[in-house]
């Protein structure tokens, strides 16, 4: 599985290399998402923000830039799935009719 992941990013990384992409620094991505910087550095990136697909880090610094066009993309998928559920108090969840 971890392979064809590995294929598919490729494959759309050559995608998006035909398009300009908007790369931001933690600052930037916070004013655009209305978040602290503070809580991408900690809370978001390596858990939601990963990387390769939503940060790079350029020429293998330390320096992070974050990918907005697939910020962006991953937020609507993922507000589109869970918009129609419940959590339930045993931790599972509860999907309305679409």
């Amino acid at each position: 599985m971890v392979l064809l992941d590995n294929i598919m990013f490729l494959y759309k990384l050559k995608e998006d290399s035909n398009m300009n992409l908007t790369y931001l620094t933690t600052e930037e991505l916070a004013g655009r998402m209305k978040y602290n910087a503070r809580t991408i550095r900690n809370e978001l990136k390596d858990s939601v923000l990963l990387e390769g697909r939503h940060y790079i880090r350029p020429f293998g610094q330390r320096k992070i830039l974050f990918i907005w066009e697939h910020i962006e993309e991953d937020m609507y998928l993922a507000s589109a799935t869970s918009a129609f559920s419940v959590p339930m108090s045993n931790g599972g969840v509860c999907y309305g009719a679409h």
